[in-house]
């Protein structure tokens, strides 16, 4: 990567690079540069850094998605739930009421 801007470090300098980095002559700013290993950062790589931003960001984007997707799932499961019920209690009263009505016409045809 670093190797098309200027060539590795020698000697001395080549201690410059911290946790295993690769050191570079940057000529044109007549200075040094690391190319760090796989979760190293910083210009020595003296920082280990264990979660990346980017992975960590699309993971918990993932989370909240799936966790708004189950929300609404429930919700409309209790909305159809609510009707199913309704609607059943609304057809026995309906039914309830016709007997009723029907049980009190009997009744007074047969005291009469």
């Amino acid at each position: 990567m670093m190797a098309e801007h200027g060539s590795t470090c020698s000697g001395q300098e080549a201690t410059f690079c911290m946790n295993g980095g690769t050191c570079y002559k940057l000529p044109a700013m007549n200075s040094l540069s690391c190319v760090c290993k796989h979760m190293y950062t910083g210009g020595r790589c003296e920082t280990l850094s264990l979660f990346t931003s980017a992975q960590s960001g699309h993971n918990s984007g993932l989370i909240a998605a799936v966790v708004i997707i189950a929300i609404l799932i429930a919700v409309a499961v209790a909305v159809l739930i609510y009707y199913i019920i309704k609607s059943k209690k609304s057809q026995r009263s309906k039914s309830g009421k016709t007997a009723k009505s029907h049980f009190l016409s009997v009744w007074v045809e047969v005291r009469a």
